[in-house]
């Protein structure tokens, strides 16, 4: 999913951008990421991208993250899955209305990609769940005609 913005001045053209996000909600747990290309991170044959995801429990009882299982598959079709415990050394629990956000990197071999996956939640009762984190795209801006 792409999300469209535009800004324009008084009489003047409209500029439009594409930012790469993704948004998902699983039993009260909303996962929106947003995905950027680190140009000075880079280099020939390693595209590097840093992405963004903001955790929010809008459900009715409490959350905890325990894992992480991501998805990542290169311009090439070659897929790499990563498997965890938490985010960034953390195991953030979520009560109702509350939100977790950080910031993670990913490199590929190839100008663009995608990632995707879930979260293992587990709620204050013992019940547990994968809450989706909706594909999104790591590309280097140009590298898509």
């Amino acid at each position: 999913m792409y999300l469209f913005t535009a800004s324009c001045c008084p009489n003047g053209p409209v500029l439009a951008t594409l930012l790469p996000v993704s948004t998902a909600v699983t039993q009260g747990i909303r996962v929106t990421v947003k995905s950027r290309f680190l140009p000075e991170q880079s280099a020939p044959g390693r595209w590097a991208f840093a992405y963004t995801v903001r955790i929010e429990n809008l459900g009715q009882v409490p959350a905890q993250l325990r894992s992480r299982h991501w998805v990542i598959t290169d311009g090439n079709g070659k897929r790499e899955e990563v498997k965890g415990d938490g985010v960034v050394g953390n195991q953030p629990v979520l009560r109702p209305g509350e939100k977790f956000e950080y910031t993670s990197g990913a490199v590929l071999q190839t100008p663009h990609g995608s990632m995707r996956g879930t979260y293992r939640m587990v709620t204050e009762d013992g019940r547990q769940f994968d809450a989706e984190i909706a594909p999104f795209p790591l590309t280097q801006p140009g590298s898509l005609n």
